[in-house]
């Protein structure tokens, strides 16, 4: 988890290429995660009991893997969008590949799987909170990107789905 923010808030920013950040947005962004990770670290030092053979309890083991799945598919999605633009350049394009072949926000369909995978793997209230938050922050930011993406784009492929593939 640590690492995850720490690529988030340092790297990430590094690779990134278009229009600048509001300062505003990554002061409130940072305040978010500090509360965030305070809730997260604090359930789960304190407050948490799992058993000795937690590590192969099927919760456990199926969250880890859609943690991992999720992660995997933000990290190639963020990825192929960082590779649309070259630098100085500000004017959007379709992106394409990965998963972006069958949904317009396959970085926040990565998202979204990574942190139900995490409330699974941790099985906590707060870990479930942030999921559920997470869908309904960037769900919406997927759905508004796609209606976008249809009016602005003439041969935006029209069998993609905003969020979930094949779906919605």
């Amino acid at each position: 988890l640590c690492f995850l923010i720490y690529l988030r808030t340092f790297i990430y920013p590094f690779f990134t290429r278009g229009r600048p950040f509001p300062l505003q947005m990554l002061f409130f962004g940072t305040l978010f995660c500090i509360y965030n990770g305070f809730l997260q670290g604090y359930y789960l030092i304190y407050c948490a009991e799992y058993p000795n053979d937690w590590c192969t309890d099927i919760r456990f083991t199926s969250g880890l893997l859609l943690f991992l799945l999720g992660m995997g598919i933000n990290i190639h999605s963020d990825l192929l969008l960082r590779q649309l633009r070259k630098p100085g350049e500000v004017t959007y394009k379709i992106p394409q590949g990965g998963l972006f072949t069958y949904v317009s926000g396959a970085n926040y369909f990565g998202e979204i799987v990574e942190w139900f995978g995490f409330a699974i793997a941790t099985w906590s209230l707060p870990a479930f909170a942030f999921a559920f938050f997470t869908l309904c922050c960037i769900g919406p930011r997927a759905y508004h990107h796609h209606r976008y993406y249809l009016k602005t784009f003439t041969d935006y492929p029209k069998s993609r789905k905003a969020l979930i593939p094949f779906v919605f």
